[in-house]
């Protein structure tokens, strides 16, 4: 099966994805890092300010993915089947590598079709699939415009694929800005299971067999701290709080575990993929109108990328 994943290669990163997908067995959905369990990484004392620190590493383009959370900001509000909403997705998807559109099944017959937006760098191992995401609609709420909570994740997703050369990796990432995580306008947050998530669970299924996904969803916030939520899988989590360590922003990143979180993870979770979730659930400015501009820092963004990136680099 590796040699027919290998000559599927040169057909180009969709049919690569395609032969990751089906061939990837339960057997091979493990997170492999290293050798022998990682020790507990050391907590740190939290950023000063909530301001994490320059990151050593600088291999993400901040400034564009800044750029990009102000267009999706300059946008006005985006809930999923908006026309600002399928203008963003035409902007995401050239802007992605090999962007492509994937369908997301309407639930009922007065919905409209709704797009993840999809884009693949290939790696080294043709058997080996990541999968890194954000959800790209924003609250339908009046004057929410979700910089933290929206555009800040989206921003970060585009910039790590466009920071990556093919091979330059061991796994074929796929990244996946999805449509729909929010529940439409009138449903209560007691059903957001099953009213939202839409496009997470459309990729959940398209995507089975990876090793990990990794989500990026609040990680722009001024005053910046990420715990474990209890849904996100302990050593991965441990691995993306080492390598936010190496790149010097671990105080970003606390040692402690909080509330369980429904969020973009949990369809790839039930389907057994290792799986965690980058939000700062203390964000003030959850669905309200002030997750504005003045919400989110530029420094935040960049810290939450190359923890990111540095964690793809030991997947």
């Amino acid at each position: 099966m590796r040699a027919l994943a290998i000559v599927l290669i040169g057909l180009g990163a969709v049919a690569l994805v395609t032969a990751v997908v089906v061939m990837t067995t339960p057997e091979q959905r493990t997170v492999k890092v290293t050798g022998r369990p990682r020790p507990p990484v050391p907590d740190e004392s939290p950023c000063p300010g909530g301001r994490p620190p320059p990151p050593r590493a600088d291999r993400v383009n901040e400034e564009r993915a800044w750029a990009l959370v102000r267009r999706q900001v300059e946008l006005g509000p985006r809930p999923a089947e908006s026309p600002a909403s399928r203008r963003l997705a035409e902007d995401l998807r050239r802007q992605l590598p090999n962007g492509r559109f994937e369908p997301v099944p309407a639930r009922t017959s007065s919905e409209r079709p709704l797009r993840n937006v999809v884009g693949a760098v290939r790696g080294r191992d043709p058997v080996k699939l990541v999968v890194v995401g954000a959800h790209y609609d924003t609250k339908d709420e009046p004057g929410f415009v979700g910089a933290n909570d929206g555009a800040g994740g989206t921003a970060a997703v585009v910039e790590l694929a466009r920071s990556l050369r093919p091979r330059e990796l061991d796994p074929t990432v796929v990244f996946v800005l999805f449509d729909g995580e929010e529940s439409p306008r009138g449903t209560s947050d007691a059903v957001f299971e099953r009213a939202g998530l839409r496009g997470s669970k459309a990729a959940a299924r398209r995507y089975p067999g990876a090793a990990a996904m990794v989500l990026l969803d609040f990680v722009a916030d001024k005053n910046l701290s990420i715990p474990r939520d209890q849904n996100s899988t302990p050593a991965l989590w441990e691995e993306l709080r080492a390598a936010a360590a190496h790149v010097g922003v671990g105080c970003a990143f606390p040692a402690r575990t909080e509330e369980p979180i429904s969020d973009d993870h949990l369809p790839f979770l039930r389907a057994g993929v290792p799986s965690i979730d980058l939000i700062d659930w203390t964000f003030d400015c959850l669905h309200e109108r002030c997750d504005d501009l003045s919400a989110v820092s530029k420094r935040s963004l960049d810290a939450s990328s190359e923890a990111v990136r540095e964690l793809l680099a030991r997947l």
